[in-house]
């Protein structure tokens, strides 16, 4: 019988009784989706499997996509790190806000581990919006940010791998999405910006986004709304991109290598469009006078 384990009260719960390398049958999937949507990121210990049976199980939940950062165009995703420290991972971060669509799920393996270090922290974005004053909260509900992926890929380069910058550009023009995020499953609200991709809040000048947007970008620190694994080879992580952030620590100089999925919910789930209160998506953002940026 497949069991939920809390790893804290807010945030993540390691997973029993079940074995990935198996088929699952629809009741199984549903207990998994169901504690998905409860624990928000789930930890499934001692899974020796392959690529192959990795993206068998994220199939239960979605479809597969293809990462705008994954040179040999599959659907697993190879991170293969001795010197992260400002790679772009060890910043508190949803994976991909960049696309219209962003992954609704990732799945990530320990595949090999340095002998100290390399955990992973993720945040409860629910609680880091319940957090805010009401006044804050009813300003957020009625604003969007811009998304853009240069910041992070501009990490990579600078750190010696090759990306086309302006071709990624090019294919991955920046999005619009609400600042806070209603999940299409729970209806909770979610605070949705990051320091990784998010630019700038749409109609605001920059002195009113200097003062704000730090604020929001570190509601996610709070130790209550985290949870930290330490990876064992064989672990899986599962989470709901929606309503949580992550953050991978830097702290290593030995080998990780770690095989990533992300999925888009099935469209009668999700239509993957990230979407806010009173249903808005980035395409009720506001229009805004160039100038105002500079302000």
């Amino acid at each position: 019988m497949i069991e939920f384990n809390k790893v804290t009260k807010n945030i993540g719960a390691e997973v029993t009784g079940i074995d990935l390398s198996k088929p699952l049958d629809e009741e199984q999937v549903e207990v998994v989706r169901k504690g998905l949507l409860e624990h928000l990121v789930l930890f499934f210990r001692e899974q020796d499997i392959t690529d192959e049976q990795h993206q068998a199980f994220a199939l239960n939940f979605g479809t597969l996509d293809i990462p705008a950062m994954n040179k040999n165009g599959g659907a697993i995703h190879v991170l293969d790190q001795t010197d992260p420290k400002g790679e772009g991972g060890d910043q508190w971060h949803s994976d991909n806000t960049f696309m219209k669509i962003p992954p609704m799920g990732s799945l990530l393996r320990a595949v090999m581990l340095p002998e100290v270090g390399g955990d992973t922290n993720w945040a409860n974005m629910y609680m880091a919006y319940d957090s805010l004053a009401p006044g804050i909260q009813r300003l957020c509900d009625e604003l969007y940010a811009e998304h853009d992926l240069t910041m992070s890929i501009s990490k990579a380069v600078d750190k010696g791998h090759k990306f086309d910058l302006r071709e990624m550009q090019e294919k991955n023009p920046p999005s619009i999405h609400p600042v806070v995020r209603v999940h299409p499953e729970t209806g909770r609200k979610a605070l949705y910006v990051n320091r990784s991709s998010v630019t700038r809040l749409i109609g605001l000048s920059r002195r009113e986004n200097e003062a704000l947007l730090p604020l929001l970008f570190d509601a996610v620190r709070d130790p209550q709304f985290q949870v930290r694994l330490k990876w064992r080879v064989g672990t899986l992580a599962f989470w709901d991109n929606r309503p949580t952030q992550h953050y991978a620590v830097a702290d290593y100089t030995q080998r990780r290598k770690m095989h990533r999925v992300t999925i888009t919910a099935p469209v009668e789930i999700d239509n993957g469009v990230p979407t806010g209160p009173n249903g808005v998506t980035g395409a009720d953002a506001p229009a805004e006078a160039a100038a105002a940026r500079y302000l």
